[in-house]
């Protein structure tokens, strides 16, 4: 049996019951799970051999209708849905970058049985660095919603513990690359180099091995874009800018 027959078999129980029949001409569940599994064979990259990253953040954009009918539902099919792509990801070898979300949008723009889906790889980040707070100008790197504080002598990144910045990113080495920072009297310069990773890097579209960068800058590794953002504020290492 596959996958999706056993999906359709657990919406038949319980609460599903009832919501069979409010979607008897709508869009099924069943429908959105097989289109979040094709979401993922569409994009899946190859990191190895039997690896390959797939999305994990996940927008299914419905109807009006749809999406009314669907709220007193959706915890209990958001759950099942991320269980049914997770055991298709087991069984294809796919490898998330981070915790699999899935969440239900209203589009004025579908008609009633219609949808589409939105997904994006969105690692997680944490901080293994030092850095408290700055009084002076300094920079901060922008990954996945979160801050972290940009100072001399620099910061490395990678998905590796000895990181300064580490990314839960399948397609990120351990040592990926190294933001490099020089005071110069008050204004700062700031090189990025990679460190010989394995899928090296992009630098505002450009794949290139050191180069300098500036605010607004935006260096991709694997699946994550991080942002060089210069500013006059102090910045913390918790990830923000104080009083916000």
């Amino acid at each position: 049996m596959g996958g999706l027959q056993r999906f359709e078999q657990r919406l038949e129980s319980m609460v599903y019951g009832a919501f069979a029949k409010v979607f008897r001409s709508a869009v099924q569940p069943v429908e959105i799970a097989a289109a979040l599994e094709r979401e993922c064979d569409n994009n899946a990259q190859i990191l190895s051999r039997q690896r390959r990253a797939v999305p994990n953040d996940f927008h299914v954009e419905l109807a009006a209708t749809d999406f009314d009918r669907l709220a007193p539902y959706d915890s209990t099919l958001l759950a099942d849905l991320t269980q049914q792509l997770q055991e298709h990801a087991d069984q294809q070898h796919y490898v998330f970058p981070g915790p699999v979300t899935i969440a239900f949008e209203s589009a004025d723009d579908l008609g009633t049985g219609r949808f589409r889906i939105k997904s994006r790889a969105q690692a997680g980040v944490i901080s293994n660095s030092n850095v408290t707070r700055q009084r002076r100008p300094r920079a901060v790197l922008e990954v996945n919603g979160t801050q972290h504080p940009l100072t001399p002598p620099g910061l490395v990144i990678g998905r590796g513990t000895e990181a300064d910045v580490r990314i839960n990113d399948p397609g990120v080495s351990r040592r990926h690359i190294e933001f490099l920072v020089f005071d110069r009297g008050g204004d700062v310069d700031i090189e990025v180099g990679d460190l010989g990773s394995t899928n090296g890097m992009l630098v505002d579209g450009h794949r290139i091995q050191r180069t300098s960068v500036h605010d607004g800058s935006r260096v991709k590794i694997g699946a994550t874009t991080i942002t060089v953002r210069v500013t006059e504020e102090p910045v913390s290492a918790e990830g923000g800018y104080p009083g916000v």
